[in-house]
């Protein structure tokens, strides 16, 4: 339980630039869940492990590592965004959020601006508790709706269904939260026409933000294992890029526009017709993913969280009680790497490309179909978009 993760012991003794020229945001790590859904290969728990990991003292042990981080980071910067996962981050009460958006308040500061993001399965909220989030400084509630299709949402052993979305919906825009949600599609049994369902609904909900993911069978799930004994049908590649398209298409048509292969943003009214607005400048867009896609630092706190500092990562050990000690002792046990500058090139290109602003790259035209040129960068195609580790491995020499 408690041993020390795969990787170099961290802080490495020399080879770590912190940088510290971009922006720096935050994740936190919210590792409760009250089922754990077949599908679901993240760091999640249904118990609880007493002080420090559990719902209630769960934010003493994130403030101890907040103030530990502090006295690591040499180019502190106010918090471009936060971003609460999980798990499920709306299993803790909203006072417990607030103590750590505080913490992070008083060592960090905020940009002005700045975009902090609750995950919340659509079980675990009501309305007064979205209005709590929202006075205590929350921004943004990212809802994992994943279906409109009940029995669609029984293969992903999800707990709600797809009644609890209309009143979620409204709850949030009463409370004055942006709203986003995530969908998942390629799920065993789930026809072309059940998606359509799903993303009918979504849209008439007209959210701020949608994502649509498709499901990747992780080895050591529930789902995975069923699928390996014949038990459940396995997705189809080519049904899932069919899927991916009509998203693509369906979505543009209801007025949102791509700036990440997955994620869709709505435009304000008076983005819409503004000539020359990037995609990724959309006030809906979700800055704390673009965090992630333009290469910015950001420090994850929890058991398990990755962070990113110039070309330094390096991650807590899983275990939420192991965890708990190590920070209420003095800080918790990390393991790390240093990536090289050939490396982090590679990274860069395989995240802007990702993205509706693109990559700096040479035109070359077997790319054709597959990017479109506009000034010095290369930008995904529709089709593209459904090649893009193709793509990326091609414009760095690995094709």
């Amino acid at each position: 339980m408690g041993a020390t993760p795969d990787g170099i012991a961290w802080p490495p003794a020399d080879g770590w630039n912190q940088g510290g020229e971009v922006p720096f945001s935050a994740y936190v790590h919210v590792p409760f869940c009250t089922v754990r859904c077949g599908y679901c290969d993240f760091n999640t728990y249904i118990a609880q492990f007493g002080p420090g990991a559990d719902h209630q003292s769960y934010p003493t042990s994130v403030q101890a590592e907040i103030a530990h981080s502090r006295r690591i980071v040499e180019h502190p910067r106010p918090l471009h965004s936060v971003f609460f996962g999980g798990g499920t981050p709306t299993l803790l009460a909203p006072e417990a959020i607030a103590e750590i958006i505080d913490s992070l308040a008083e060592t960090w500061g905020f940009e002005e601006g700045a975009e902090i993001t609750v995950e919340a399965n659509p079980d675990t909220v009501t309305a007064q508790s979205l209005k709590q989030l929202r006075s205590y400084g929350v921004t943004r509630l990212s809802v994992g709706m994943q279906s409109a299709v009940p029995h669609v949402l029984r293969t992903l052993e999800r707990t709600h269904n797809p009644q609890m979305i209309a009143p979620l919906a409204q709850w949030t825009r009463e409370a004055g939260l942006a709203l986003s949600l995530d969908l998942i599609y390629g799920t065993p049994g789930e026809s072309l026409g059940d998606w359509e369902t799903s993303l009918r609904a979504a849209v008439e909900l007209r959210p701020d933000h949608l994502s649509a993911y498709s499901l990747i069978l992780e080895p050591g799930t529930k789902l995975f294992a069923q699928v390996e004994r014949g038990l459940v049908a396995k997705p189809d590649d080519d049904e899932a890029a069919s899927k991916y398209l009509l998203a693509d298409e369906f979505l543009e048509e209801a007025g949102y526009r791509w700036y990440e292969i997955s994620n869709f943003a709505l435009p304000t009214p008076a983005e819409r017709d503004q000539e020359g607005l990037g995609a990724t400048e959309l006030t809906n867009a979700s800055r704390h993913n673009l965090a992630y896609w333009r290469d910015y630092d950001w420090w994850g706190y929890g058991p398990g969280a990755h962070s990113h500092l110039g070309n330094g990562r390096f991650w807590n050990v899983a275990h939420p009680r192991a965890y708990a000690n190590a920070v209420l002792q003095g800080g918790p046990e990390r393991a790390g790497e240093v990536l090289d500058a050939q490396t982090r090139d590679f990274e860069r290109l395989m995240l802007a490309i990702r993205t509706a602003e693109g990559a700096r790259a040479s035109w070359d035209p077997r790319l054709e179909g597959l990017v479109q040129r506009q000034d010095d960068r290369l930008i995904l195609t529709r089709q593209g978009r459904l090649l893009a580790d193709y793509v990326t491995r091609f414009l760095a020499g690995w094709e």
